[in-house]
């Protein structure tokens, strides 16, 4: 009994890979390019939750690692090598879940940021066209008028 690892490693073990399929499958939807800003920062929000409950599991994965070091002072050689083999392919599971999710948020904070920049512009030139309109609207001076048409082509 002493070489066996206690109950709640394997239900550690079970809810990290649950947790990490979840993740994986989450995170392994198509990234389309989105145009709309609340549609990215609540794919945003998504991902900083997800980034959130990482970092909630982290515990779990430790446990699994003490638990298999101190396993190893008390198990045969073979049995302690078969949970550290299971524990290092969660963990390499892990670090490659931990990237894409870090690079995934960098990318959509990038372009969340972009497209705020570029909104902001739109709505800049939308106002600088509404007021080129009105002064095209206006009414010419007469030809005669030689200063109200420099003031006209000054505006210009």
């Amino acid at each position: 009994f002493d070489s066996l690892p206690p109950a709640q490693y394997k239900e550690t073990m079970n809810t990290i890979l649950v947790w990490m399929q979840q993740s994986e499958s989450k995170l392994s939807m198509p990234q389309v390019a989105i145009a709309e800003y609340e549609i990215m920062e609540q794919r945003l929000r998504e991902l900083k939750a997800l980034q959130t409950s990482l970092q909630e599991q982290q515990k779990g994965l430790n446990y699994l690692s003490t638990t298999v070091e101190g396993l190893s002072r008390k198990a045969p050689a073979e049995v302690t090598q078969s949970y550290r083999a299971e524990v290092e392919v969660v963990l390499g599971r892990w670090k490659k879940l931990s990237a894409l999710l870090a690079e995934h948020c960098q990318k959509l904070e990038e372009r969340v940021t972009k497209l705020q920049r570029f909104q902001n512009d739109i709505k800049t030139l939308k106002k600088w066209m509404a007021e080129v309109d009105v002064f095209l609207k206006e009414e010419w001076p007469a030809l005669g008028d030689s200063e109200a048409l420099e003031k006209q082509l000054e505006q210009c």
